[in-house]
């Protein structure tokens, strides 16, 4: 089907994509990866870039309708641009859904896990909560620093997001903090 499949479904599925695709822009920035030591593997990836689509969902569903289903577009792309990924990367067809699948509930629980600390505005609870995400599986521990700034650059970015005008989301434009000012 291709992204281009996906986005025949009309305009909040093309801003959904155009919210996504500006996270995973975000996401890729060299600062997370040779300042902050986020794993530069396909698995770090993953987590920053749903971190940022994350922190931008949480915005959309705090919007008044079609907010919500805004967020959902976002989600859609995300996991539909997953999709495509994995099958680029010659992952047989028989077990896209899976991974795909497996992909979908690790995002869910690092969301709950987010969450919670950003509404308690509670940044070691967030850090704690990267470190066990983020840095899983790396080769060596993280610099104990690297996840509280990670979560401080959160905390920013959620309200840096609470600061833009519902309009410009809504049709598919968000701005990030460059993540070495905001940290």
């Amino acid at each position: 089907m291709g992204v281009f499949g996906f986005l025949r479904g009309g305009r909040q599925e093309r801003a959904g994509y155009e919210l996504y695709c500006q996270a995973v822009a975000a996401a890729r920035d060299p600062y997370f990866y040779s300042v902050l030591g986020v794993p530069d593997t396909l698995d770090g990836r993953f987590d920053m870039v749903g971190l940022h689509a994350f922190l931008v969902i949480r915005r959309l569903q705090a919007l008044p309708v079609p907010g919500p289903a805004l967020a959902q577009a976002l989600f859609d792309a995300m996991f539909h641009d997953m999709d495509l990924n994995l099958r680029e990367m010659g992952v047989s067809d028989l077990s896209v859904g899976k991974k795909v699948k497996q992909m979908w509930e690790a995002f869910h629980g690092r969301a709950a896990a987010y969450q919670g600390a950003l509404a308690a505005g509670d940044a070691v609870l967030l850090a704690e909560a990267l470190r066990r995400n983020v840095w899983r599986g790396a080769a060596e521990a993280p610099d104990p620093a690297h996840p509280a700034a990670l979560a401080r650059l959160a905390l920013a970015q959620d309200a840096f997001l609470a600061g833009q005008a519902a309009a410009d989301l809504l049709r598919g434009v968000v701005a990030f903090l460059p993540p070495a000012e905001a940290a």
